[in-house]
């Protein structure tokens, strides 16, 4: 049998980045929780936001107008000047 496999994205080319490195350690950065609007998402980032905090780390909280879309330009270029490193819930 063979299959078939459609690409929504309709890229012939796809452009790739190369990950930026992870930060040895969490201490004196910035968390960025970043709510994509899926039920029960934010139930997650409440939770992880406390134990992030008992760490003594600092936390920002952000959501996406709707999870069906990338999040704005300006929701972006706001995490990336306020925060080190982003969390983003992923949950149903």
């Amino acid at each position: 049998m063979t299959r078939v496999v459609l690409d929504p994205t309709g890229e012939r080319s796809p452009s790739s980045r190369q990950r930026v490195d992870r930060p040895a350690s969490l201490d004196g950065r910035t968390v960025a929780l970043l709510d994509i609007s899926k039920a029960r998402g934010d139930k997650f980032l409440d939770r992880l936001a406390q134990l992030l905090e008992e760490r003594g780390l600092r936390v920002a909280r952000f959501r996406k107008p709707t999870f069906a879309k990338v999040a704005p330009v300006d929701l972006k270029h706001e995490i990336s000047t306020k925060c080190d490193v982003v969390i983003e819930a992923l949950a149903d």
